[in-house]
C-alpha cells in the first residue's frame, strides 16, 4: 500500500501576519491547548526523572539491594533496568493517545483558522 503526499499547491500561499500569530497565541483557545498539553508532559515527564534517578541513586548506593536476586540470575537491578525501557514505550504510548485525544483536534482547529484567514 503507497502512501504518497499530495503534489504541492500551485496556488501561492500567504502567512498570517504577525498580529495574528499574536492573537492567537494570546487567545483563550490556544492558553486551553497550552494548559492541556502542560497538564500532561510535565507531570509525566517530573515523575520519569524521578523514577529514572531512583534507579542510578539505587544503583550507586544500594548495591545489596539491587544484586538482591529475585529468581534465577535475575535480581532487582536487572528488573528496574528492563522497567525503565517499559516505562517509556507505556508513557510514548500515553501521549499519542492523549495527543490524538486531546491536542491535535484542538491544534488542528488553530491551524485551519490560521490557514483559512491566510
Amino acid at each position: 500500500m503507497a502512501t504518497e503526499t499530495p503534489p504541492p499547491s500551485k496556488t501561492p500561499t500567504q502567512l498570517p501576519s504577525t498580529e495574528e500569530f499574536v492573537a492567537v497565541q494570546e487567545s483563550a483557545e490556544f492558553g486551553e491547548l497550552r494548559r492541556s498539553y502542560r497538564g500532561f508532559a510535565f507531570p509525566l515527564t517530573v515523575a520519569f526523572i524521578a523514577w529514572y534517578l531512583l534507579y542510578v541513586l539505587l544503583s550507586n548506593y544500594a548495591g545489596d539491594f539491587m544484586g538482591t536476586k529475585l529468581f534465577g540470575n535475575i535480581n532487582v537491578a536487572m528488573t528496574m533496568g528492563l522497567a525503565q525501557f517499559l516505562t517509556t514505550f507505556l508513557i510514548a504510548w500515553w501521549y499519542s493517545r492523549h495527543a490524538a485525544a486531546k491536542l491535535d483536534p484542538k491544534a488542528e482547529a488553530i491551524k485551519s483558522r490560521m490557514e483559512g484567514n491566510a
